[in-house]
């Protein structure tokens, strides 16, 4: 028994020493060198410590940005939920998340083995972010459940949406891409569905986005860190700017917070340190991704031969990229008017992830386009600020206890908010 409670606090109950000994296990499996299997090993387990310590830098600048917009809008109710930080979550949790997604891909495998849907899910960060936070609604929703129980359910929930989602999608990527050979394996799914559908009802493909000769001054557009630190930057300063001229008890005790240095100053480092943080999540998800799905990739192409690889939203992109910048900004005009709108009706404040409204946005562009061109694309980005905005207000508002972590708010996807509630449904039934 004290060999077992060893395993337990040591092997299992440390995520990042778990994931490391799944990569080590793929790479061992692949008869990788001495010096591959060190060097992967190693560094998905730095990355994965490395996302935990992106998170804390954004989280810090998010206490700055949610009380800003809750005193421009007069909101006295906390908008945000009470969260259990990222760390504390991975700490508790992390263990049983990360066993669940090596799971949850094997039964992906087997599925695309032995039915009809040959996907094999490869983007990794997905994979994590996905189980992870349907882990927190699980937990949020049923309270202490044991590690075995959470464990199987989120393998088994997961390696079905990792099987079915690829191929739901499949025929409209098709339209995309103009053959059979990837598939679609991100949670921008829904969006990209949407944005085809209203392309097909409100648009006209006859009107390419590929047609339109963009200047060149929009190419910046292409980068999501430039993104994320310019959006970031122009709603800070707004903010800081109506603050300073409010002249409330709230806005003056906010605006004091700054000390000698200026208000506005001040507000516009914050959301640097916002897309810093994110750049440094990123940084962590793109070291613990290159080592993974090496890992899970070999392990799926000598069980499945023939199947079809599920990949990252970026792999649409050169097909339309015109409908990518336009998808974006269809995404970033919603996202400015559901700020407004869920501030003014709802006492919530809304935070526009960048990230998310760039890929997801983009995505849903390219989609859009293949259907309905130029008013497709808009439209599919529209919809991904509708889906991002009221699902981060469902998610935040009604789902959330104190048990979920923080990044269910900046990071969670458009899939994610629509599988969320069901999740937790079929979380209260079972359990």
């Amino acid at each position: 028994m004290e060999a077992i409670s060893w395993l337990a606090t040591n092997f299992f109950g440390v995520p990042a020493i778990l994931l490391g000994t799944i990569v080590l296990l793929g790479l061992v499996l692949q008869k990788k060198s001495f010096s591959q299997t060190i060097s992967g090993t190693f560094k998905a387990m730095i990355g994965f410590l490395i996302i935990n310590a992106g998170a804390g830098v954004i989280v810090g600048a998010l206490t700055v940005f949610e009380p800003m917009w809750k005193e421009v809008f007069g909101l006295e109710a906390s908008s945000f939920g009470q969260f259990l930080g990222q760390e504390a979550f991975t700490t508790k949790y992390g263990s049983a998340v990360t066993l669940a997604m090596f799971i949850g891909f094997l039964i992906n495998v087997l599925l695309a083995r032995f039915t009809r849907f040959k996907y094999i899910y490869l983007t990794g960060h997905m994979m994590f972010w996905t189980t992870m936070i349907f882990a927190g609604v699980v937990i949020d929703a049923v309270g202490d459940v044991s590690f075995t129980k959470l464990v199987l359910f989120l393998s088994v929930i997961m390696g079905i949406y990792w099987t079915l989602q690829p191929a739901i999608v499949q025929p409209y990527m098709r339209k995309v891409t103009g053959n059979d050979n990837i598939a679609l394996g991100h949670t921008s799914a829904i969006v990209a569905l949407l944005g085809a559908w209203l392309g097909q009802l409100f648009g006209n493909k006859e009107n390419d986005s590929e047609k339109i000769k963009l200047p060149k001054g929009l190419e910046f557009l292409r980068d999501s860190n430039v993104i994320t630190a310019l959006t970031m930057s122009i709603l800070f300063t707004v903010g800081a700017v109506i603050l300073s001229l409010k002249g409330t008890p709230g806005a003056e005790a906010l605006v004091a917070q700054s000390g000698d240095q200026n208000f506005i100053i001040y507000a516009i480092i914050q959301s640097f340190t916002f897309a810093a943080g994110i750049a440094v999540v990123l940084l962590g998800v793109k070291m613990f991704i290159g080592e993974i799905v090496p890992a899970f990739n070999g392990i799926a192409t000598k069980l499945v031969p023939g199947a079809k690889p599920a990949l990252d939203c970026p792999v649409v992109f050169p097909f339309a990229p015109n409908a990518v910048i336009l998808g974006f900004l269809g995404a970033f005009a919603g996202a400015l008017i559901w700020l407004v709108i869920l501030g003014q009706t709802m006492a919530y404040v809304f935070v526009p992830t960048m990230i998310v409204l760039f890929f997801h946005g983009a995505t849903a562009g390219v989609f859009g386009n293949s259907t309905g061109g130029v008013r497709g694309a808009l439209l599919g980005g529209f919809a991904t600020a509708t889906v991002v905005a009221w699902g981060q207000f469902v998610m935040v508002k009604l789902l959330i206890g104190s048990t979920i972590p923080d990044t269910a708010m900046w990071a969670a996807d458009s899939d994610m908010f629509i599988l969320g509630p069901i999740i937790r449904f079929v979380s209260q039934l079972l359990f």
